[in-house]
């Protein structure tokens, strides 16, 4: 299942991550997983969150400008090899992967969830799930908390 990504830009400086994930606390919006990347002058914050829609409203309303793209979560073997793995998986297949990053958790035992940003995420998901990798559903990177 393809997810639903919020990304904002956050100044590079004291305080600038705390401010939206406050601003979600308070409106009781669950973060399901997250990625922060920097450069000199800014970040790049990047979340999946369990209502999409209320967090983008509430991010916006608090005046950060918010981007949506769709990424796709999928389940590989939390052991060594087990990203490489799917990871060549991917290769084979000729996916352009933008970037990725873990989730803090996975919904089965022995297995992490990763992240992916695909050039093309109709094509990676009806290729992934061809080619056997286990693409999780939203609802299961919330479960995954319980």
């Amino acid at each position: 299942m393809k997810l639903k990504q919020l990304s904002l830009f956050l100044e590079n400086r004291p305080g600038q991550l705390r401010a939206p994930c406050a601003a979600l606390a308070e409106a009781g919006v669950d973060i399901l997983t997250m990625s922060l990347a920097d450069t000199a002058q800014f970040g790049i914050l990047r979340l999946v969150v369990a209502d999409a829609e209320q967090a983008k409203r509430v991010l916006e309303g608090a005046g950060w400008v918010v981007n949506v793209t769709e990424v796709v979560p999928i389940e590989v073997d939390d052991r060594p090899g087990g990203l490489a793995r799917a990871l060549a998986t991917i290769e084979d297949a000729g996916l352009g992967v933008e970037y990725m990053y873990a989730s803090a958790g996975a919904p089965t035992p022995g297995k992490a969830a990763i992240i992916f940003r695909f050039d093309d995420p109709d094509q990676a998901l009806a290729t992934l799930k061809a080619r056997g990798l286990r693409v999780l559903e939203g609802e299961e990177l919330a479960r995954r908390k319980a």
